[in-house]
């Protein structure tokens, strides 16, 4: 499903922030990234989501060299995966409904089918009573919600989350732990990152460890 092959991502100025990584995620698994802050996790992430590319390395998405893909056929990759953004990315001047039915729109979903496709999502986290408010009147864990809503309302194949618990109490953070436990209970594979172990228990995650920008454990 996902395979790392000896890769290293470099950024400007000569930071790695990964070297010489490789890694296979097999289709319907649950994979946890975990290690210090500025480990890599996020760039592992964005390298697997097809929202960066490698310096060196082949990272294959669906047996797909992300490499070398061009912009048109990775934009067209990208939707059948599913990214929570750590930062949420959430559009303020918009509706909770407004929010997750905007990858549809872009998709060009007919306007029924997508009204179904997110009441479906919103429901799936929780939020369908609340599908009019805007962002701002969510709590911090009803946005975080909003956001994996957003992310699987085309039920891609593939679910990555970075740090998706970062700014959550601990109650949140079991429970947002939980529903990405339910998507890989149905068959998603699910990749995901956290400095926070504690919030694995109970999840049926394997777990890689990233230190230096180096897969270490």
């Amino acid at each position: 499903m996902i395979r790392f092959s000896a890769v290293t991502r470099r950024y400007p100025g000569g930071l790695e922030a990964l070297r010489g990584v490789s890694l296979e995620v097999a289709e319907g698994e649950m994979v946890a990234v975990t290690g210090h802050s500025g480990a890599g996790k996020s760039t592992l992430l964005k390298l697997a989501a097809g929202l960066e590319r490698a310096t060196s390395g082949t990272v294959l998405v669906q047996g797909q060299n992300l490499g070398s893909l061009r912009e048109s056929a990775l934009a067209v990759l990208r939707r059948r995966i599913g990214f929570v953004f750590q930062d949420h990315k959430l559009l303020y001047d918009r509706s909770a409904f407004d929010n997750v039915a905007l990858p549809l729109r872009i998709s060009g979903f007919p306007r029924e089918e997508a009204a179904r496709r997110v009441r479906a999502a919103l429901d799936k986290v929780g939020l369908l009573a609340r599908e009019k408010a805007m962002p701002v009147a969510l709590s911090g864990g009803e946005q975080q919600r909003l956001c994996i809503a957003r992310a699987i309302v085309n039920r891609p194949a593939v679910l990555i989350a970075d740090e998706p618990t970062g700014n959550l109490d601990a109650d949140y953070a079991r429970e947002i732990m939980a529903l990405f436990g339910s998507f890989h209970q149905v068959g998603t594979t699910v990749m995901l990152s956290t400095h926070d172990e504690a919030s694995l228990a109970g999840l049926p995650a394997r777990r890689v460890t990233l230190a230096e920008g180096r897969l270490v454990a």
